[in-house]
């Protein structure tokens, strides 16, 4: 379970390109960086022959992120789009005989009675024509998955408003009950009725509840082999914070029978079953107090229950339980800075990697019946993602787009990994944006771009600049360094939990050390030195801020300026005692060390800060607390409000002002241009009359 400070800016697979002076070529403007589409999500066929896949799209119309399905034919390596339109198609999955996709849409509703804007449940010909609606629950599908026969299909989804709360509100108007007013996820059954002989489809009759009551609420489920059962994980309401309880159940698909299979120990999730249906493999914590940065682990139990037995102990990451197969249960894991698929042998309890050559940075990864073949996303140092088929036995990836091709025009810095020591002798490492033409003899302004998580990463591989222009700073003469400060994924779990009651601190450390080791190189100005991340990076970018003078600007992005006023606001409160290892009340003192706001005596760099007004994740509490503080201690400072916005930044006309701010805000303090008062806004274009 990784329901963390969850970094806004992780890889979605865009690249704004450029380089200092790459003859003949310009990084791209903000805009041509998020006009950039991407490719991800590929799905194989069961025959292994066709991938379906997801396209993303800028409508700046619609001032949103859209996703099309693509389908690609393995052989010929020919490619056309499934689904168009205004709104997003995704999370596509094949029958198991191969004849109809099935996918989720918010696209505008066909159904009568169906609400509007909501995720719903389509299926169409994987030949080709129509697709139909199948669900119109009132708050959208969550998730689903064919059954065996091909004629079922399974959906997590909310029920309707009760009766009650909507007399509640027809009395007392809306309000919420903190922790109380929750809407529990069930599982459902769809019956697809048969085309007729033109080949249209039925209105779908509505689904059967399969998990009534308020017992529980749905995550992850898997039919079994025989289709008669689901296995599923469930915790006792949709909360994050009630993460923990998760555990795994069966339901009976006929009779409705719902019985327990893996009670505590856990956070255990994501049930899988084995090739006879004897068993069922799942994710669990296996009990850990702090599961938040402890090793995710793979068990098996019996599918009625009983003993259970991790099957990878020695692994030391987190295991991303995918299938299990007749060659064993296939799951994905980061090493370091790599990613890949790897095999466990469940008796032998011994796991293998399955390479993918020339593509050390693999995932996403779906595999075909017969267990001989995959579909991914692969890169690898310097290269954007692309979707890749390759033979499970001898693997030789054959790579089915070319959406690199879009950035040909521009000259992307160069990524290489670096390491170095941090204050107390950790090895630490990052990835090094340089200039194409870099001169190890000219001195660089420095940026230092951090992630959150804490349990993101950072690789060398071609990623998107959404929030921090990186390849634009770099084409302004600046060096970006993008630490794995300690706490970060891929490194093991000794590595992840460094920042235990360490928080900020450390971080801070690893964070300086990495530019100490730049500048001891004699190619970074140690006078021009920045930083700036979101989330945990922005939390970090704060410490920075109050803990030193030698940076000439920070940028702070969703951060933490207060440990307590953190806890006692955000929607993930198990986060700082896990971390922390006691709450405010308890034990203030910790709470004091790790907190930005402690050190604001010492504060003399001017901040930009970013935040959403309708922050859940760290409340934008954090922002007026330390604006407020930073101008009682005359330092300069900016912030920035993004009305309507959550923890992510997640439309593009707002992502482009995000991206603007910092970049004029470093390129006033770094390089010394004039700071705009705003702005400017785009000029407004006609669109030509319709004829």
């Amino acid at each position: 379970m990784r329901a963390l400070l969850a970094s806004a800016c992780i890889s979605v697979f865009v690249i704004a390109a450029g380089a200092a002076g790459a003859a003949g070529a310009a990084p791209p403007t903000i805009d041509q960086s998020l006009d950039l589409q991407t490719v991800t999500a590929p799905k194989l066929s069961p025959d292994g022959a066709r991938v379906v896949y997801e396209q993303s799209r800028t409508n700046w119309d619609a001032n949103t992120f859209d996703t099309d399905l693509w389908l690609a034919d393995v052989t010929s390596g020919e490619r056309h789009r499934l689904s168009g339109g205004a709104r997003s198609s995704r999370d596509a999955a094949w029958s198991p005989d191969g004849k109809w996709i099935a996918f989720l849409s918010d696209r505008p509703p066909s159904l009568p009675d169906s609400p509007a804007d909501k995720s719903q449940l389509y299926v169409m010909p994987a030949a080709g024509g129509e697709a139909q609606q199948v669900t119109r629950f009132e708050k959208g599908v969550h998730a689903f998955q064919w059954a065996p026969d091909n004629a079922h299909i399974a959906v997590s989804a909310e029920g309707p408003e009760p009766k009650a709360m909507k007399d509640r509100k027809d009395s007392f108007g809306d309000y919420q009950v903190f922790h109380a007013d929750y809407a529990q996820v069930h599982l459902w059954l769809v019956t697809l009725a048969p085309p007729d002989a033109a080949g249209r489809a039925p209105p779908p009759a509505e689904p059967k509840l399969l998990t009534p009551g308020d017992a529980f609420s749905v995550n992850a489920f898997s039919f079994s082999p025989d289709g008669g059962t689901l296995a599923f994980s469930a915790q006792r309401d949709p909360d994050l914070i009630s993460g923990g309880t998760a555990d795994i159940y069966t339901v009976g698909v006929a009779d409705g029978a719902v019985k327990p299979i893996v009670v505590g120990g856990g956070p255990n999730q994501n049930p899988q079953w084995s090739p006879d249906g004897s068993q069922i493999a799942y994710e669990t914590q296996a009990g850990s107090k702090y599961y938040f940065y402890t090793n995710q682990k793979i068990a098996v139990v019996g599918r009625e229950g009983g003993a259970t037995r991790v099957v990878d102990p020695a692994f030391d990451e987190d295991a991303r339980l995918m299938k299990w197969g007749p060659g064993g249960i296939y799951f994905e894991a980061l090493q370091k800075t790599d990613a890949g698929l790897f095999v466990i042998d469940p008796k032998a309890a011994t796991t293998h990697r399955i390479d993918m050559p020339g593509e050390s940075q693999s995932g996403r990864f779906s595999l075909s019946r017969g267990f001989d073949k995959a579909a991914f996303v692969g890169a690898a140092a310097n290269r954007y993602p692309e979707i890749f088929v390759a033979d499970l036995a001898h693997p030789a990836p054959v790579q089915l787009t070319h959406a690199g091709e879009q950035v040909e025009p521009f000259t992307p810095a160069t990524r290489e990994l670096v390491q170095w020591k941090s204050g107390d002798g950790t090895t630490v490492e990052g990835v090094l944006f340089k200039p194409r033409d870099f001169d190890p003899k000219k001195t660089y302004p420095l940026l230092v771009v951090i992630h959150g998580g804490p349990t993101g990463i950072d690789t060398p591989t071609v990623t998107p600049d959404r929030y921090y222009p990186v390849e634009r700073f770099v084409a302004k003469g600046a060096l970006v360094l993008k630490p794995n400060y300690r706490g970060s994924a891929g490194y093991g779990s000794a590595f992840r939990a460094l920042n235990v009651r360490n928080l900020g601190v450390g971080d801070y450390a690893d964070v300086i050390s990495g530019v100490d080791s730049l500048i001891a190189k004699g190619f970074v100005d140690r006078s021009r030195v920045g930083s700036m991340g979101w989330s945990e990076g922005g939390y970090i970018s704060a410490f920075i801020t109050t803990s030193s003078d030698r940076f000439r600007a920070v940028s702070v992005g969703a951060g933490i300026s207060d440990w307590m006023t953190y806890y006692a606001n955000t929607d993930i409160t198990p986060f700082t005692p896990q971390y922390l290892h006691g709450n405010p009340w308890d034990d203030p003192e910790i709470y004091k060390k790790t907190s930005p706001i402690s050190y604001i005596a010492k504060a003399r760099t001017p901040t930009l800060i970013q935040h959403g007004s309708l922050d859940k994740r760290v409340p934008i509490a954090n922002a007026f607390e330390l604006r407020q503080a930073l101008e009682d201690h005359h330092v300069p400072v900016k912030l920035v409000i993004y009305d309507g916005f959550g923890h992510p930044i997640n439309k593009p006309k707002q992502q482009r002002a995000v991206m603007e701010e910092n970049e004029a805000w470093f390129s006033h303090y770094i390089w010394g241009e004039p700071l705009p008062a705003a702005l400017t806004p785009r000029p407004k274009v006609e669109k030509p009359a319709a004829k």
